[in-house]
């Protein structure tokens, strides 16, 4: 497929630019009623002052790469939206948000100006600062030369997989991708890792120890910049067409799903924009041809582990560098904590798995590690982590560098709305949950904890992570598979009827939880 036929094959029935704005709303809500869910109508100017107002963070980080985080989660969403999201971006909201004028509005015109060229932020923004208002700290960094490290790619000896690895360096801050190409199907970008440089060597080293582990003799090549770039565009290129064909729901599932951050579509973007400061390629853009050959689960399954450790990589160094104290816990004289609202969700399931769980704020670690384990059905049978700001919490062990989880309460971890965390159970298989705090809520005459809402029943344990699972999922759902009888005798089913993945009691969760509380 040529790049001009690709073009024409994105492109999709026309919307007006209000449309565009409402499918751009990141509303996360159990029942959803926003407007593009609901059909009513939307304050386009309201939109424009809740997005500047979003974006008011951006002025107190000093790092740009936050601000380009943000600015691709909101663009990565519009795309997705439909082509007409470009025309509106630059006929409606952008003008709008430089006519706020304010030091934020601001801010936000330089994030998305950093992420994607040719639109009208970058000469907004430039109005503003002639008009002297103040331009935030990283704003002096954007203009700083990309400068990229070596650019590798390691592929097993099939052919059938490969992850392409580069770092760059910006302003004396570098950071890392991971980008696992599908050789399978289409060439297609199946998943990005972005890691903190410092961790590059980790990284590589963890690629190669996978590929041993897996019996494969992992080759790793060095590419020329301009390589890399050719085989990193053919890679998203082909990942965008395919995208066309999925159906949109499951698209817009990953801006519903906390876990999705940083999502793929949202990395695709800032990838793009670093790759664009390398030398362009000598030979053409690669052609798509449809290839309705499927990559084997085994294959996804040792690649994805890699892209997995790499994660657990990031974290670990995020860790390293963080160095913040943990606050004071609550005093016993103070009033009584409120009720925070979570939402805990299952990284990396697709269709997304997540809880939406009201509990006090004071509740301890050790207390929310058992209120998962009920939310989830787990069986409490492995060991635990929970990954926060302020160090890792779990059952002490020097060696892993966990501290004691009982005298640490929630509220100490995630002091506020919006902070974020996560909660590993089971090592081997790696249930990562991503934990964020959406509303503080006044104290209701209901008991606590609860389960207000949710999406599909957990994994049953052990079944190998979430690539496992979704391997599990398909052999239960095709009654000719050869495995189909022996995974309905491991999981003790009469038949695959009882296996329901799509389940989801948020009453039952309650009662359960409520069971347990009054047990203890």
């Amino acid at each position: 497929m040529s790049p001009e036929s690709r073009r024409r094959k994105r492109a999709k029935p026309s919307r007006s630019g209000q449309q565009v704005v409402r499918r751009a709303q990141l509303t996360d809500v159990e029942q959803c009623d926003c407007p593009a869910c609901s059909g009513a109508d939307v304050d386009p100017q309201s939109f424009i002052v809740d997005l500047v107002g979003e974006g008011a963070h951006l002025i107190k980080t000093d790092d740009p790469v936050e601000a380009e985080l943000f600015a691709a989660n909101f663009l990565s969403a519009g795309d997705l939206a439909g082509e007409d999201f470009t025309e509106a971006l630059n006929d409606g909201m952008l003008p709008a948000v430089a006519e706020i004028g304010t030091p934020e509005a601001l801010a936000v015109l330089l994030a998305i100006d950093a992420v994607r060229e040719g639109t009208v932020a970058a000469a907004a923004a430039r109005r503003l600062m002639d008009a002297g208002v103040e331009a935030p700290s990283w704003a002096s960094e954007l203009r700083q030369p990309v400068r990229v490290g070596p650019c590798r790619r390691f592929a097993d000896p099939a052919g059938s997989a490969s992850m392409l690895v580069c770092a760059f360096e910006r302003a004396g801050r570098s950071y890392g991708f991971v980008v696992h190409v599908d050789h399978l199907h289409c060439d297609a970008a199946a998943d990005i890792v972005f890691f903190p440089a410092d961790a590059l060597a980790e990284v590589v080293t963890t690629i190669q120890q996978n590929g041993r582990r897996a019996g494969l003799t992992i080759a790793e090549e060095l590419l020329d910049p301009a390589d890399f770039r050719w085989q990193v565009e053919r890679a998203l290129d082909a990942r965008a067409d395919h995208d066309q064909e999925r159906d949109p729901t499951e698209l817009e599932d990953e801006f519903d799903d906390d876990e999705a951050w940083p999502g793929y579509h949202l990395l695709a973007l800032l990838l793009r924009a670093r790759i664009s400061t390398l030398p362009e390629p000598t030979r053409p853009p690669a052609e798509h041809d449809a290839d309705t050959r499927q990559t084997t689960l085994e294959l996804l399954d040792i690649i994805s582990q890699i892209a997995g450790q790499a994660q657990q990589i990031q974290t670990r160094a995020r860790r390293r560098t963080a160095g913040r104290k943990l606050p004071a816990k609550r005093r016993k004289t103070a009033p009584a904590a409120p009720i925070y609202q979570l939402k805990v969700s299952l990284r990396g399931a697709k269709p997304p798995i997540w809880r939406r769980l009201e509990l006090p704020a004071d509740t301890s670690l050790a207390d929310l590690h058992h209120i998962i384990q009920v939310a989830f059905g787990w069986d409490d049978a492995h060991l635990h982590v929970f990954e926060t700001p302020y160090g890792d919490f779990g059952v002490a062990d020097r060696e892993l560098g966990y501290r004691a989880e009982a005298p640490v309460t929630l509220e100490q971890v995630a002091p506020g709305v919006g902070d974020r965390f996560r909660y590993t159970y089971d090592l081997g298989d790696n249930w990562t949950h991503e934990i964020a705090v959406e509303k503080m809520l006044d104290r209701q005459p209901v008991g606590y904890p609860r389960c207000t809402g949710g999406r599909r029943a957990a994994p049953p344990e052990d079944c190998g992570g979430v690539w496992g699972y979704a391997e599990l999922v398909e052999v239960l759902t095709d009654p000719g598979h050869p495995e189909h009888g022996d995974r309905l005798e491991l999981l003790g089913l009469a038949s695959a009827a009882d296996f329901q993945p799509a389940r989801f009691d948020a009453t039952g969760i309650t009662r359960a939880l409520t069971e347990g509380a009054t047990d203890d």
